[in-house]
């Protein structure tokens, strides 16, 4: 094939790591491959970008199955992603159904020069990388790629068809599975996002007593009675004031993560019917309308402010969050841009980075922000930080909130006295913050990822995620003060030069495309900096993938916000079929008298 011939002939790397999943305990190497397509998904399991790679993966393994194996590289960002426990919990949560191999010390990632989650990597069946692509909406060119490749190594009889490496893992049925959050009616009964069994669970107040299930168990987005709704991957839930519930027809939103939707649940009838979302993944476009005509991303929480005038979304997905009226049926951009990180300020000018946990407390919103590690608030039309400092830095620290550190909380809870509680989901901690005194401390250790916090009476229950369960603290639980380290990404910074650097994205459009130039500039780049102050000149957007950055003097480190993006379409069809790729990055960088004065991203290439 023509275009394979042109690309230059780098042979793949080896794979290396210390765990294989899903494979029988056996160990894969790409020599064991040779005469199969193989797709590397560079991942880690706490990445919401990540996570929705592995959904448009699945069509591709399906369509393919007898030439292309995939193989999960898990790449941790944080500590806990990299323990065996919690990378097998994460491949069955999330159904992964090919081989995973853990990559804790960030070894296959270097080798593969790779520089952000998700990567992914195509190597052909004689063992040489023919394509790589960062961040999410490639499938559709991932196929013409592995398309392109069948055609020619089939012709070549380079191909080889049948066998595969997955060995999968055999579930056990159980009423809850990988839960996420929950909630209690004003009868004292328990809901919760049972997300492993794709469905809502009700309990007796007891929380062990399952009373009914909303939805199928099976993976779908079907609307109906309560047997025959299915859910995806739901997660948060909120139950509507009265009044709002009788006018909306629903009593009970549900945040369909992986679905993208909202879902409205009548807890007399049990009818389910979607009430947000087109079940597309936002990826750009608008955010402000009808609520069942525009693209949501990955809605992890959701709960009724009465301030803000309706239902508060986090949108995990872009990294915002969103505003549903469930009265008007109307939807719109509440708070953040879709850059990833943490920047205080005006609701439309704040840095959110995978918001995913929400609680009110009279004119204050508290908010969980998971990749960034942080506790943050929004009041006033401003948004506040308690805890937290950058997407890079996390721990179990107690002490003052200033010099406080979590790691990758996913659930807030407002007790009884006017403190946080804090769902420090990685550290498998609960954690406490108290607003008038700035202090944090831990209330419990030991917990398996939780994820949710509901205030039950005095007692405060534990959506404990990774061991399928709800747990009651005790209602007396004194906080106590743990000491840890500070902690960084073990991801290596990109070494710079002080001064001037040429900076780059690459994007190429996969076989039978070209730039979609039909309406404007195709591509667009968005470039900020942490500290802001890291950046003399270069910062901002534009429609060009290059750009000259000047690193101010005096910094040493930091952190470059990349947002980058391109539009393609069928470059033959009549009516042609287009896209908008699109990715996030997060450079850590080093400024170095030696480093190189040039930076390269590759968003998509040969």
């Amino acid at each position: 094939m023509a275009s394979e011939q042109r690309r230059a002939r780098v042979r793949a790397p080896e794979l290396a790591g210390d765990v294989w999943l899903n494979t029988g305990g056996e160990t894969v190497t790409l020599a064991q491959l040779r005469g199969k397509i193989v797709l590397l998904d560079f991942w880690t399991s706490g990445c919401i970008n990540c996570l929705h790679v592995l959904d448009e993966l699945r069509p591709l393994e399906e369509e393919f199955a007898d030439v292309l194996v995939t193989i999960g590289v898990h790449s941790p960002k944080f500590l806990h992603e990299g323990e065996a426990a919690a990378i097998e919990a994460a491949v069955r949560r999330y159904e992964v159904h090919h081989p995973v191999l853990n990559d804790p010390d960030l070894t296959t990632w270097s080798q593969y020069a790779v520089k952000a989650w998700p990567t992914l990597v195509i190597v052909d069946p004689q063992g040489y990388v023919v394509h790589t692509a960062a961040g999410e909406g490639h499938a559709e060119a991932l196929r013409r790629v592995i398309a392109e490749l069948v055609e020619t190594h089939d012709a070549q009889g380079t191909l080889r068809r049948g066998g595969s490496p997955y060995v999968p893992v055999e579930e056990q049925p159980a009423d809850l599975r990988f839960p996420s959050k929950a909630v209690a009616t004003a009868e004292g009964r328990i809901l919760v996002a049972d997300t492993g069994n794709h469905s809502i669970a009700e309990f007796a107040s007891d929380g062990e007593t399952l009373i009914r299930r909303f939805g199928s168990g099976e993976r779908g987005r079907a609307d109906g009675a309560f047997d025959v709704a299915s859910f995806a991957e739901p997660s948060g839930l909120a139950l509507l004031p009265a009044e709002v519930a009788d006018q909306a027809g629903y009593h009970l939103l549900v945040a369909d993560t992986a679905n993208h939707l909202l879902r409205g649940v009548d807890l007399v009838t049990g009818e389910v019917t979607t009430v947000a979302g087109t079940g597309t993944q936002w990826r750009d476009g608008d955010t402000d309308g009808d609520a069942l005509s525009i693209d949501l991303t990955s809605p992890w929480d959701v709960v009724w402010w009465e301030p803000a005038g309706g239902a508060v979304v986090a949108m995990a997905g872009n990294h915002t969050l969103g505003l549903f009226d469930p009265r008007t049926g109307r939807i719109s951009r509440f708070a953040g841009t879709t850059v990833e990180g943490l920047r205080d300020g005006k609701l439309a000018e704040a840095f959110f980075a995978q918001t995913s946990g929400l609680a009110v407390q009279g004119d204050r919103l508290w908010l969980a922000d998971a990749e960034t590690s942080a506790l943050r608030y929004v009041e006033d039309g401003e948004v506040h930080t308690a805890i937290g400092t950058d997407l890079f830095s996390f721990g179990h620290r107690d002490g003052d909130a200033a010099d406080a550190l979590l790691q990758h909380p996913l659930g807030v809870a407002v007790l009884a006295d006017g403190t946080i509680a804090i769902a420090d989901t990685y550290n498998g901690a609960v954690r406490h913050y108290d607003p008038a005194s700035g202090e944090v401390a831990t209330l419990a250790e030991n917990l398996a990822e939780p994820s949710g916090l509901l205030l039950t009476g005095e007692a405060l229950l534990v959506v404990e995620s990774a061991a399928h369960r709800l747990t009651a603290l005790p209602p007396a639980a004194d906080g106590q003060r743990v000491a840890g380290d500070a902690l960084a990404v073990r991801r290596p910074p990109t070494e710079l030069a002080p001064g001037t650097v040429e900076f780059s994205v690459v994007f190429t459009p996969p076989p039978g495309e070209k730039l979609d130039d039909r309406f404007g500039p195709s591509t667009r780049l968005q470039v900020t900096a942490a500290p802001p102050e890291l950046l003399a000149e270069g910062e901002g957007t534009g429609t060009e993938l290059t750009r000259t950055l000047k690193i101010a003097e005096g910094h040493t480190e930091g952190v470059l916000q990349v947002v980058a993006q391109a539009a393609s379409c069928d470059s033959e069809a009549e009516h042609p079929v287009c896209r908008v790729t699109r990715q996030d990055w997060g450079v850590p960088i080093r400024i170095t008298p030696d480093g190189p004065d040039r930076l390269q991203l590759i968003l998509a290439g040969a």
